[in-house]
């Protein structure tokens, strides 16, 4: 059961900046309660308690996270265009620091690839990572990210300028092709979200 020695008001503010809302505490020791992925953090004075199976993301996001992360990032369109969805997962070295799949309405596979890519570096920035290594099974936007392509096509321009505004945040950051199974869990992810969806 981690315990932060941390200020409530900055660590409320810290976790609502993460999108992580907060509610009233249980009891009068209690200033407040916040909830996210089956943990629970409570506010008392002059320190947050996390507890729960999952206390990771709160205390990540309580301590303004540091270190490096590794991003898996995967995008799935079946028909190209066609229904789409998106899957990404963070790993540091504690583990599965955080994952998300949704679907994302008609896209190419292109756009869904970028899309991914554009949700899962912006779930790290949240985490407060200082570095970020990248990694897909798309030659087409690891290249363009790294500038070794163009990007001719404006929407898929428009989501590669988005990528690299959110790297900027990142004190250092790499991006390179892995083979599709190394992406196995990403990918899963997409399509298990294209499939539900």
């Amino acid at each position: 059961m981690p315990t932060i020695e941390i200020d409530s008001d900055v660590a409320a503010d810290r976790l609502r900046a993460a999108g992580i809302t907060i509610s009233e505490g249980n009891t009068p020791h209690e200033q407040w309660r916040a909830q996210c992925d089956h943990a629970v953090a409570v506010a008392y004075e002059g320190k947050v308690v996390v507890q729960g199976r999952s206390p990771k993301t709160l205390t990540m996001v309580l301590q303004e996270g540091g270190g490096k992360g590794y991003l898996y990032f995967d995008g799935a369109s079946r028909g190209n265009p066609g229904p789409a969805s998106i899957g990404w997962v963070i790993i540091t070295g504690d583990g599965i620091l955080a994952e998300g799949s949704r679907t994302i309405g008609t896209a190419t596979n292109n756009q869904a690839e970028y899309e991914a890519l554009i949700a899962g570096v912006d779930a790290a920035t949240t985490y407060g990572l200082d570095a970020l290594e990248i990694r897909g099974d798309s030659q087409l936007i690891i290249k363009q990210v790294r500038g070794e392509w163009q990007t001719n096509n404006p929407a898929l321009r428009e989501r590669r300028v988005r990528v690299r505004e959110l790297l900027t945040q990142f004190d250092d950051w790499s991006i390179e092709h892995v083979p599709r199974e190394i992406n196995e869990h990403a990918d899963k992810l997409a399509n298990e979200a294209l499939d539900d969806g």
